[in-house]
């Protein structure tokens, strides 16, 4: 799950981790487990003339450099592309805001980095997660991931595409009286780390700030510009993809 944006609070998501659904939050039935918290962002910082707003956070930390991790930045960059409301089906509308951050979800003595991040227009929000697990994308996996899951191949890589519910959380400035509700719907999308399959996600998620159900055929045309992009990807191909069931 993840949350939905409000500016009158904090900020707090929900990234992808396959394992964490697993140990932990099986009983969710979706993926996408572990809060990360923001601080509220600028939503501005550029000129109306710019295309793409500027990425900030999420810089490479010197154990990302060493373990061969994509940074939020990384991610924030990939992502922050001039296209990305075509892809979305809002041609012309410009982005509020973009983001990276670190992250890592943490359970017990087991840390998993978790980089993310994310892109706010004023129909769409839209956010690249990178999940450093242990566990594969496959079909058993999949069961634990909840409602409307669809199972293929994205660049040549499993995938699994399925709906979500943005969560929002409130609370007063001195942390008192902390609420948590349903958001919007989500469409996510999770694709292999690596062309093995061999542990690990990358998570792209997408909902309608105003509510309603996004197309989710929208991810699988940003899966195929933004991933390959993503450094250390090496998809090894970006033809099209069949476009999958809704």
């Amino acid at each position: 799950m993840v949350d939905s944006s409000d500016p009158r609070t904090d900020e707090q998501r929900v990234t992808n981790a396959w394992g964490q659904a697993i140990a932990a939050f099986a009983l969710v039935g979706a993926l996408g487990v572990g809060f990360w918290a923001l601080a509220q962002q600028p939503e501005d910082g550029r000129s109306a003339a710019e295309d793409a707003a500027t990425c900030s956070g999420g810089e490479p930390t010197k154990k990302d450099k060493a373990a061969g991790r994509v940074s939020g930045a990384q991610l924030c960059s990939a992502l922050n592309q001039r296209q990305l409301a075509d892809w979305l089906g809002i041609p012309g509308e410009k982005p509020k805001s973009a983001f990276g951050n670190g992250g890592s979800v943490e359970f017990g003595k087991q840390k998993t980095p978790t980089p993310s991040a994310r892109i706010e227009f004023e129909t769409y929000t839209v956010e690249l997660t990178a999940s450093y697990d242990e566990y594969r994308v496959d079909k058993d996996t999949a069961a634990f991931i909840g409602r409307d899951v669809h199972f293929q191949k994205v660049l040549r890589r499993p995938a699994v595409f399925y709906t979500t519910q943005t969560m929002g959380i409130s609370f007063r400035l001195d942390g008192s009286d902390a609420k948590s509700t349903e958001g919007v719907p989500a469409e996510a999308l999770s694709v292999a780390l690596d062309a093995k399959n061999r542990g690990g996600s990358y998570e792209l998620v997408m909902w309608r700030n105003s509510g309603g159900y996004p197309d989710r055929t929208a991810l699988l045309e940003i899966a195929k510009h933004v991933l390959p992009v993503v450094p250390g990807f090496d998809s090894g191909s970006t033809l099209p993809q069949d476009a999958p069931s809704s």
